[in-house]
């Protein structure tokens, strides 16, 4: 009996090796970018208990990782300059069930994330096209070095370790489901850097800021401001994409620590009407980002508000917004914003000019963080305004390119008198490249100016490489 018994432990301490299994998230996938000359995290889980070995085909070097008590195992791979194909083995010693990883790049890598603005396919959505949709669709080519990885949707009460989403190539199928803003940026970045671009995506149309941000920073920053009691129940609410942690919980922290060269953000018209508390929430997304993802230094890009109606065309909530949008720039270290007063469409809240956002994105990464400084890709800003002569001299913060176009009547301004009534003005670049000189028949004396500050409005004033000037006032008051 005891002699039977041996045997049969024997034999299953001997099949234990069969059932070990090593496993990675989904997007550490076939076809993955990794970022260049850096270490790069790279995790999964093991039911062996042994040591992990991960081994690539750009170096000899043989990367380790030791499991903990609940088999989760991390390493760093130092990865080469921008490059690829490659191929990653991981193994915990079992080599029948060791992963493989094949065409593998080497290059930069951006994770991109907010609400239907930034998850608006290349194929556009139903009865809502992306401009120049079948040209990019049809051309795309697996030869040219783009991967894209869009996670799948699903909200959480708690944060969840796994998610869905694998890369993809640079195919018609591929592209047309992919994010078109963060697409047209991956464009550009690799048409000009002429190495491999990888673009992770999750997001969530209609979502609020505070939906993508952690339990632990909203209950310690705002305090009082959002009820999260819910998080401790055992129902998810319906309205996810309003509901705070929630999509964070499911979409953002299984990609904790995945190394990534910076981030695109494409949000806000879901928190119009929050303008004051979201400059505190955006602040505090990126600071919680930097910090999660190990990466302090990651540029953070985004994207201000197009111009809509909202029902309602001649409120100025946007405009308060938008402000509050450009004042981020001063609390938030190493970010931009690309503004997009120019391309706003009266009848959707979906721009079909992607191309033009995606392509203002890589100019600020090309500008900020690659070293190419031919042109300004910053809109400018409103430095001073001063009321003499029945007219505004506005002067600007820009480049020594200055405004344009010159001497041409401009629309979009409004300008008040002491009365607070804004009428319909007029403005023209005149004299110094940087002022524009604003004025209206029907204010003798003005105070105050605002530019397309309303809902809806069509911008007119542009840096001298079409980067166009966004929403602004000069007054300070609450209409």
């Amino acid at each position: 009996m005891k002699k039977a018994l041996s045997i049969i432990i024997l034999a299953l301490v001997g099949m234990s090796g069969l059932w070990a299994k090593v496993t990675l998230p989904s997007f550490f996938s076939d076809n993955m970018v990794l970022q260049r000359d850096t270490d790069v995290n790279i995790w999964g889980w093991t039911d062996s208990g042994n040591t992990v070995t991960i081994t690539t085909t750009w170096t000899e070097v043989k990367f380790k990782a030791t499991p903990d008590a609940n088999g989760k195992w991390m390493a760093k791979l130092s990865t080469p300059a921008a490059g690829g194909p490659y191929k990653i083995t991981v193994s915990d010693g079992n080599k029948s069930e060791k992963v493989e990883l094949d065409n593998v790049l080497i290059g930069e890598v951006w994770f991109c994330s907010g609400q239907s603005n930034m998850e608006m396919p290349v194929k556009g959505f139903n009865a809502q096209p992306v401009a120049g949709s079948a040209d990019f669709i049809m051309k795309a080519n697996p030869r040219t070095p783009i991967r894209m990885c869009t996670i799948k949707k699903k909200g959480s009460l708690k944060p969840v370790t796994e998610c869905e989403g694998s890369w993809v190539e640079n195919t018609p199928d591929g592209v047309a489901g992919t994010s078109a803003a963060a697409y047209f940026f991956a464009v550009r970045l690799q048409e000009v850097l002429g190495i491999p671009v990888g673009i992770l995506i999750t997001d969530w149309g209609g979502s609020t800021i505070e939906t993508w941000i952690n339990r632990e920073t909203i209950s310690g920053k705002f305090k009082g401001e959002f009820d999260l009691g819910f998080l401790d129940g055992t129902e998810l609410p319906q309205n996810v994409m309003h509901t705070p942690c929630t999509l964070f919980n499911g979409q953002v922290n299984p990609l904790i620590p995945f190394t990534f060269k910076g981030m695109l953000w494409y949000q806000g018209e879901s928190n119009r009407g929050r303008e004051e508390q979201y400059i505190r929430l955006q602040k505090e997304y990126v600071a919680m980002m930097r910090d999660l993802f190990q990466n302090p230094e990651a540029p953070f890009y985004f994207v201000q508000i197009a111009p809509y109606p909202y029902g309602e065309p001649d409120s100025w909530t946007s405009g308060y917004f938008c402000e509050a949008q450009e004042k981020s720039l001063a609390v938030i270290p190493r970010s931009g914003m690309v503004t997009t007063l120019d391309i706003g469409e009266y009848g959707t809240i979906h721009p079909n000019r992607k191309q033009e956002v995606g392509y203002r994105l890589a100019y600020l990464a090309l500008y900020n963080d690659y070293g190419f400084k031919t042109i300004s890709p910053v809109a400018p800003t409103l430095d001073k305004a001063v009321f003499e002569n029945g007219q505004a001299v506005l002067t600007f913060k820009t480049d020594n390119m200055g405004l344009a176009p010159g001497e041409v009547e401009l629309e979009g301004f409004e300008i008040a008198g002491a009365d607070k009534v804004f009428h319909p003005a007029t403005g023209r670049v005149q004299g110094w490249f940087n002022k524009v000189v604003v004025s209206s028949p029907d204010v003798p004396e003005p105070v105050a100016v605002r530019y397309c500050f309303r809902n809806w409005g069509v911008g007119t004033l542009f840096n001298n490489y079409g980067i166009p000037v966004g929403p602004f006032r000069t007054d300070n008051w609450k209409l």
